[in-house]
């Protein structure tokens, strides 16, 4: 879900005006004034990629890891473009694993994917699961768990060269890549490279500028030990695409519209800035004890920072282009009304960020700072810029050790045995990125000084460096450090039988984090600075199941799952910018799953047919936004959150005739709350408990993916090396992220039951149905060598076009604002904001390998 912080949308607004001043129109001069009557409205940001063998000729095959899942490959194919989630799931219940070591972040349970963007050729190598199979890298989570070797051993042995061209969010990409494989001393390397770019992606103001490096050597000791090494890193910076209201798309006549770029000096200049650059090192072990034992040991070290650019303002009209005061919709006066709206329609520049503007405030505006720096005496007049660009920035160290025990005691019983040690520490704060023509920016809570007018100590972000002066470079505003550490141990068994496998596994676990903050808050002096409490939550799993063999081709199976997981650090603390206050009756969410399932596998047909049901308890979730009624910023603590998600999925792949193939997929669910929330509500510069409020969340449905998704694909692959692919596909029951405000007592009080306005407030929006229709071809081509001793080398031609029939009318995502005016009841006032897919998009490449 959202999160929404106390800080500037990455985005602003201003009405270009001529040089001249006294040339300005009519029209201008009353959009500037709409602007400056806007000085009491506060900005907000939303923050928010082998069969088991029996050695006894008597047994059945395992099905456990055998044959293509042809519902996965459309799931994580054909689905993409409308953002599909496996059953609904989101990110933090998938587990991967590289080299030996878990990945996912501990802060939010996420996969950073972006760490090995651009390093496909190295990252081939994966086993995955979906559900509750049995892993033998990890216990395992209920989603999606995948287990990624990298290690130079196992890469392919090969030089290749690719050049890839796009219109999707970059248009150019490079890779090389060269493998030795291992060689007569026990060494093999492994090096890959890329860069992907384009000066403006498929939306307008976006840009891409990443690099890739990768570098693994391996070395084999004797017959029974192998080291390896890796580093891997991708530097990333890309210009951001912001959701928009429909008034706003509609007034640009286009679905791509982007609030967060404007142009300066004639050049488009996008202020909400994506950069990561966080390298990663694993070292792996691998000891193979005896033929049946092997001992898998890893340790991981990982830091770097990852940031977020955005127009940060004291004092000053708010700069947003689609802020909702700024729009036709909200003017009373008709004449103003058609003004604006022709200045929206008719002029880019209008819409967009005016660079210019920021940069004539700050040089106009002078000003003398008082003891500056908490200096007595120190008075320092200059340009105070009242327009900044600031960076979000996350810096992180992490720690990962991961050792596994992989042993066939016999030819009926496996047994695996894992123990895990985590360590992640995040330093989050705020530092400036360009001053925009000013010479210095004041350290100072705006928010604070309007709640407390007078109190100098209450507006000081940082009340032992008060009135701090802040250049390009220097942090601000809040500064704090989460530390997280979670230890796990598990083991699993399976037993495998003439018609019959079943295994049982079993994890125990502890996290343990607590905040830390570096500045002591002017609103919170003994609550801000300094280590919090720490928080242990013990944590359980169990699982298991059984395969019933029918023969070597037919298996049912069955599987389930308890387990409980500690909530994590983003939603336990209230707000962690200035302070150390944590929820209520914090606990651990209750987690319970089962599936049932179908699998044939057969030379010309697979199938595989599974049902699930899922209940989620005792979730946690923190909001903060600005609330109309109390004209501030609350913090809205949920808790008592419940879902539950249940559905099938199919998947079916048949050679229909001798280079022809058909694929089929469907995944059909229901995903929807199923408790009424509970939300304590608190102003932000206080902590004030303002209300306790009972969220009528009971049956609305889970958003941000279909819940309902068919492909149907054929395939021809010729005998002389080419191949095409068509594959259309189908979506539906797709549902808007709500605001839980308007889903409560007090956003209906006064209005009819019986009325279109009640049902407008509690309604959820159902998205429209979707389809979109992908083509997919290749092409190979072997060269010949001059001699028989050089390897052959081979060209590969692969282009794939997604959305065929230029569907541009295709939402994939979006949220109602976390805003809702209680005096009109007028749910329309804060209207949603809206992702749509691309059109008509691309891919084709070309690679030289040998």
């Amino acid at each position: 879900m959202r999160k929404l912080i106390l800080i500037p949308l990455c985005c602003i607004f201003f009405v270009s005006f001529a040089q001249n001043k006294d040339s300005t129109s009519v029209a201008d001069s009353s959009l500037y004034e709409l602007k400056d009557n806007a000085l009491d409205n506060l900005p907000v940001i939303s923050l928010d990629d082998n069969d088991f063998s029996d050695a006894g000729p008597q047994n059945v095959s395992s099905v456990l890891n055998a044959g293509r899942n042809p519902f996965f490959s459309a799931a994580a194919y054909n689905f993409s473009a409308l953002r599909f989630k496996i059953r609904g799931y989101d990110a933090d219940l998938s587990a991967t694993f590289m080299n030996g070591i878990p990945i996912t972040n501990l802060d939010n349970g996420f996969t950073p994917f972006g760490l090995w963007g651009g390093l496909n050729d190295v990252m081939r190598n994966r086993d995955m699961a979906i559900g509750l199979r049995p892993g033998t890298f990890a216990f395992g989570a209920p989603g999606t768990s995948t287990s990624i070797d990298a290690r130079a051993s196992k890469q392919r042995k090969q030089t290749s060269f690719s050049y890839a061209y796009s219109n999707r969010s970059y248009n150019h990409r490079w890779m090389l890549t060269h493998s030795t494989g291992i060689n007569k001393k026990g060494w093999a390397f492994s090096f890959s490279g890329s860069r992907r770019w384009a000066d403006e992606g498929y939306v307008p103001g976006t840009y891409y500028d990443g690099w890739s490096y990768f570098f693994a050597v391996d070395k084999r000791v004797g017959q029974r030990n192998m080291l390896s090494l890796a580093a891997f890193g991708a530097p990333t910076e890309n210009g951001r695409q912001g959701a928009a209201v429909t008034e706003m798309q509609e007034l640009a006549g286009t679905h791509f519209y982007n609030p967060y770029w404007g142009y300066q000096n004639g050049k488009k200049r996008n202020a909400s800035v994506g950069k990561t650059n966080q390298p990663v090192f694993i070292l792996t072990h691998e000891f193979r004890i005896n033929d049946h034992t092997s001992l898998l040991t890893a340790a991981g070290y990982s830091f770097g920072k990852r940031s977020i650019s955005g127009v940060d303002w004291y004092n000053a009209p708010d700069p947003r282009p689609d802020y909702y005061r700024y729009l036709p919709s909200f003017q009373t006066d008709p004449a103003i009304k058609d003004i604006v709206t022709g200045l929206l329609k008719n002029n880019e520049a209008n819409r967009q960020i005016n660079w210019q503007n920021f940069y004539d405030v700050n040089r106009d505006n002078n000003e003398t700072i008082y003891n500056a720096d908490g200096i007595a005496g120190n008075n320092v007049t200059g340009h105070r810029a009242l327009y900044i660009l600031s960076d979000r920035v996350t810096d992180t160290k992490k720690f990962n050790f991961n050792s596994t025990l992989n042993s066939s005691f016999s030819d009926h019983l496996d047994f695996t045995a894992g123990l895990t040690v985590q360590s992640q520490k995040n330093i989050y704060y705020q530092q400036i990125d360009d001053l925009l023509g000013g010479e210095f920016y004041v350290d100072l809570n705006q928010f604070a000084e309007r709640s407390f007018p007078g109190n100098n100590n209450a507006a000081q972000n940082n009340l032992d460096h008060p009135n701090g002066l802040v250049k390009v470079g220097e942090k601000y505003g809040y500064n704090y450090d989460i530390d997280v550490i979670r230890t796990a141990a598990w083991a699993q068994t399976s037993f495998k039988y003439n018609k019959l496998d079943f295994f049982l596994a079993g994890e125990v676990s502890q996290n343990v984090f607590w905040r830390k903050g570096n500045v002591r808050n002017g609103l919170f002096p003994d609550d801000s600075y300094g280590k919090s409490d720490i928080n242990y939550f013990v944590n359980f799993s169990f699982k298991g199941g059984f395969t019933y063999k029918l023969n070597g081709r037919n298996y049912l199976y069955v599987n389930a799952a308890y387990s409980t997981r500690a909530p994590f650090f983003e939603n336990a603390y209230i707000a962690p910018r200035t302070r150390n206050i944590e929820q209520d009756d914090l606990t651990s969410e209750i987690i319970q799953t089962a599936e049932a399932g179908y699998i044939l596998n057969a030379p010309k047909l697979k199938i595989r047919l599974n049902g699930y049901y899922t209940s989620f308890r005792h979730g946690f979730n923190v909001l903060t936004f600005y609330h109309e009624t109390y004209q501030n910023f609350v913090n809205y603590a949920l808790s008592n959150i419940d879902k539950l998600h249940f559905g099938g999925e199919f998947g079916f792949e048949a050679k229909v005739a001798r280079n022809l193939t058909v694929n089929a997929a469907a995944a059909v669910g229901r995903y929807y709350y199923n408790s009424r929330q509970n939300a304590v509500v608190s102003l932000d510069n206080t902590a004030e408990i303002l209300d306790k409020q009972t969220v009528y969340s009971e049956n609305y449905r889970i958003a941000a993916t279909p819940q309902e998704a068919y492909s149907l694909g054929f395939t021809y692959r010729s005998p002389k090396f080419w191949f095409l692919s068509l594959t259309g596909n189908y979506f539906d029951q797709m549902w808007l992220d709500f605001n839980p405000i308007r889903r409560t007592a007090a956003a209906v009080e006064g209005v009819d039951p019986k009325s279109t306005q009640w049902q407008e407030i509690i309604d959820q929006t159902r998205l429209k149905a979707a389809y979109t229709v992908d083509f997919f071809g290749g092409y190979s081509y072997k060269i010949s060598r001059t001699t028989q001793k050089l390897k052959p080398m081979y060209l590969v031609f692969n282009v794939g076009i997604n959305n065929l029939l230029n569907n541009k009318n295709i939402v994939t995502g979006g949220y109602e604002q976390l805003r809702f005016d209680f005096d009109t009841k007028d749910p329309n006032q804060f209207p949603a904001k809206l992702y749509y897919a691309y059109g008509l998009n691309y891919f084709a490449s070309v690679t030289l390998r040998f």
